[in-house]
């Protein structure tokens, strides 16, 4: 059986990213489509496999800047050639959905969300962007039609599977099609607890608007605590403006330290509505508590009062408070982590080896 992963665009090294590799475990020979690739952006491990990128690509400040070729990247996804593949599956938030499978070919798309910027975060997108106004007054008659072609994409794959409930949801919601979820990979054998956590509080990830750090840096602020935050994005310079003297910016950092930091912090803080969220669940597997906000893939993935505690509403004034009255003390290390084992890695594999070998009685 010969397999093809596609994928949006590597350019980053964030969770869609790390279920790209698992997958690409288990077919370790199936070559990964994609828009555009930053081999320095991206995990290193992404070096080693055979990555066959769109045209777009080649075109100037590709794919630093990919943002610009918005208007050719539902064509370019159409273009890759994938008749000689029996088995397509597209990790895919955005485009990679909407590749064109071979008639022969199965597609099944492991669905992260509905397209960010065109449904549920649509207002945001274009208000948040720095453009001039002209484009901005531009972009939204073209984003309508683009969200006809991600509706009509969506009709594509022969199974959808997704991350979790709220995505379930949204897929029904958006694309009026039903997913199964499969919660997505976390390597917690790579992140192990220690017995004495340190004196700081963490927060990472990809630095953008609507995870809403700017909360947790606020509230830091505020208390005047130490705060470390890692993770590189388009929001970091309006962080640091916000950020007090106790705040530490770590930018891009390695997963040992990664494993290190979440180990050795009081709590994570997770202050926003995700979709899965694996940050907040690679804390647990270093046995520590996190605050969250109590909706969303939180409500998956932690336990009120065991893993941690649930924030009732996303703003600084609740995240403040919180954290003050805050004691992980209360908090088993052992329980939080065997509750993360649940998300394991091993466990995604065995799951998707399962359900694939059951749709194309292929192991």
């Amino acid at each position: 059986m010969n397999v093809a992963l596609v994928h949006d665009y590597l350019i980053q090294d964030g969770g869609a990213e790390r279920t790209l590799l698992a997958l690409h475990e288990l077919y370790p020979e199936a070559p990964i489509f994609t828009l555009f690739y930053d081999p320095e952006a991206s995990h290193p491990k992404f070096r080693e496999l055979d990555i066959r990128v769109s045209r777009l690509n080649r075109l100037p400040f590709a794919p630093q800047s990919y943002q610009w070729y918005l208007p050719f990247m539902a064509q370019a996804t159409e273009a890759f050639d994938l008749s000689d593949f029996d088995l397509v599956i597209s990790s895919s938030s955005s485009f990679a959905k909407g590749v064109i499978a071979a008639p022969h070919g199965l597609h099944i798309c492991y669905c992260h969300t509905p397209t960010r910027f065109l449904w549920q975060e649509r207002l945001g997108y274009v208000n948040e962007l720095p453009q001039p106004k002209i484009i901005k007054w531009l972009l939204p008659p073209f984003l309508h039609r683009l969200r006809q072609w991600d509706r009509y994409a969506a009709e594509r794959p022969d199974i959808l599977l997704t991350n979790s409930q709220t995505s379930q949801n949204r897929i029904q919601r958006y694309y009026r099609r039903d997913a199964r979820v499969i919660h997505p990979p976390v390597d917690v054998q790579a992140i192990q607890p220690v017995s004495s956590p340190g004196q700081y509080w963490l927060t990472g990830g990809r630095l953008v608007a609507y995870k809403r750090f700017d909360l947790v840096v606020r509230a830091f602020r505020e208390l005047g605590w130490p705060l470390k935050i890692f993770g590189i994005g388009p929001e970091r310079k309006k962080l640091e403006r916000l950020a007090g003297p106790k705040t530490e910016f770590l930018g891009r950092v390695d997963d040992q330290t990664k494993a290190e930091l979440y180990a050795r912090a009081i709590a994570f803080l997770h202050p926003h509505m995700e979709d899965f969220g694996i940050t907040a669940v690679e804390s647990m597997a270093a046995g520590r508590p996190v605050i969250a906000y109590g909706k969303g893939g939180a409500t998956e993935t932690m336990v009120d009062g065991v893993t941690g505690k649930f924030l009732e509403a996303s703003n600084t004034e609740d995240l403040t408070r919180a954290i003050a009255s805050f004691d992980p003390s209360r908090y088993s290390s052992d329980r939080i982590r065997a509750h993360a084992e649940r998300f394991s890695k091993q466990r995604f594999l065995e799951e998707m080896r399962s359900f694939i070998k059951g749709v194309t009685n292929y192991e």
